[in-house]
C-alpha cells in the first residue's frame, strides 16, 4: 500500500532537514542506477514499436491515469493498436506477467489497472517487471504502440517517448528526494523528458456524469448536489484535490481521506445518516460489492491543452516515418 504523502513534504518543516542525509544517500543511489542503464552496464530492453511513458518524479498522485485513458483513445482514433502495462499498485498476485480483462479481481490486478482496462478495453498487462509485461503483450495481442502507466524510473524498459505528469499545485513540495521529500529523483531529471503536463494548468481533469455504483444506470450531475452536503471519500495520492472539486461546485464536504490504494470494507463507509456517498472512480471499483443507493461514483477525464496535442502527434509521426524507412 502507498501512503499519502507526510505533510512536512509539503510544509515548513526542520524535520525534512533532519531526513536531508538520507535524502543525499537516496539521489546518490538514482543517479548511480540511472549511469549503469545509461551506460549499457545494465541491459535495456528495447521494443519494434513505440513505447510511451506516462510517470512522475514525485510520489503520490499527479494525475497519470486520467492521461493515459485519454492517450489510449486518442492514439485509437488516430488509427493505432495501443495497449497498457502497469505495475498494479494495491493488487497482490501469485503470477506475472498477468492479463487484465473487466472483470478481473481487484485484489490482484490494482485499482488503477482494472479502472484503465475498463475505460479503455485496450489490451492490458500488469507486472513489476514492465519488460516482461511488454513482452507479453506482444504475444497476445496484436498492438502497435505500448503506453506504460508509471515506469518512468524503470529504465531496463527502454522508451521512446516520456512524459511527466506534475501536480501544478504542490508541484514537487519541499525539493528534497525521498524520505526528506517527496521526489522519487531530481527536479533535473525533467531535463531529459520529451513532455511535461501540469495537472491543472496544461490538462484539465473534467467532471463526466455522477453514476450510482449500486445501480449504474442511475446518473446525475454535480450540480444535482449543489448546496447538499455529502460525505466525501479518497483514497488516491492527493484527496485534497477531490475535496477541493466538490467544494469549487459549491458542496458541502465531510472528508474522509483514506491511504493511496486502500483496500475499503463496507464499515469504513457505514454513516448513521441518509446523506450521499461520493467517492473518485478508482475509490467505487473497490465498493461494488458493497455499494448500496447512497453511494456515487465521480469519473473524471483528462483535456491537455491544444498545444501539447499537437506537439505528441507530431513527435510520434517523426519516430514512426523514421523507423518505418
Amino acid at each position: 500500500m502507498k501512503l499519502n504523502a507526510p505533510n512536512y513534504w509539503y510544509k515548513p518543516s526542520l524535520f525534512c532537514y533532519l531526513l536531508a542525509p538520507f535524502a543525499g544517500l537516496y539521489y546518490l543511489i538514482t543517479t548511480i542506477r540511472y549511469l549503469f542503464y545509461k551506460y549499457n552496464i545494465k541491459k535495456v530492453t528495447k521494443f519494434d514499436i513505440p513505447i510511451i511513458i506516462v510517470g512522475n518524479i514525485t510520489v503520490g498522485g499527479t494525475g497519470k491515469t486520467p492521461l493515459v485513458i485519454w492517450l489510449a483513445e486518442l492514439l485509437h482514433n488516430h488509427g493505432f493498436n495501443p495497449s497498457i502495462v502497469s505495475r498494479g499498485y494495491g493488487g497482490h498476485n501469485t503470477i506475472y506477467p498477468c492479463e487484465v480483462n473487466n472483470a478481473s479481481n481487484v485484489a490482484h490486478v490494482g485499482d488503477e489497472a482494472l479502472l484503465i482496462k475498463r475505460r479503455t478495453q485496450c489490451p492490458m498487462i500488469v507486472a513489476p517487471n514492465r519488460v516482461k509485461a511488454v513482452q507479453k503483450l506482444l504475444e497476445i495481442s496484436n498492438c502497435d504502440i505500448v503506453i506504460s502507466d508509471d515506469g518512468l524510473q524503470h529504465y531496463a524498459l527502454g522508451r521512446d517517448i516520456e512524459i511527466a505528469v506534475i501536480d501544478a499545485e504542490r508541484r514537487f513540495g519541499n525539493g528534497f528526494c525521498l524520505p526528506a521529500g517527496p521526489l522519487r529523483e531530481p527536479i533535473k531529471r525533467l531535463q531529459r523528458v520529451d513532455f511535461i503536463v501540469e495537472n491543472g494548468k496544461s490538462m484539465q481533469l473534467l467532471t463526466n456524469k455522477l453514476y450510482n455504483i449500486a445501480n449504474p444506470n442511475l446518473t446525475k450531475s454535480l450540480c444535482d448536489f449543489k448546496g447538499k452536503t455529502v460525505h466525501a471519500i479518497a483514497g488516491i495520492g492527493n484527496p485534497q484535490r477531490f475535496f477541493n472539486m466538490l467544494r469549487s461546485n459549491d458542496i458541502n464536504v465531510i472528508e474522509y481521506p483514506f491511504p493511496d490504494h486502500y483496500t475499503y470494507r463496507s464499515r469504513d463507509l457505514t454513516f448513521n445518516d441518509k446523506l450521499p456517498v461520493l467517492m473518485t472512480e478508482k475509490d467505487a471499483i473497490k465498493c461494488e460489492q458493497f455499494a448500496n443507493q447512497k453511494y456515487w461514483c465521480v469519473p473524471v477525464s483528462a483535456e491537455p491543452d491544444k498545444q501539447f496535442v499537437e506537439t505528441f502527434l507530431l513527435k510520434l509521426k517523426s519516430w514512426t516515418i523514421y523507423n518505418n524507412n
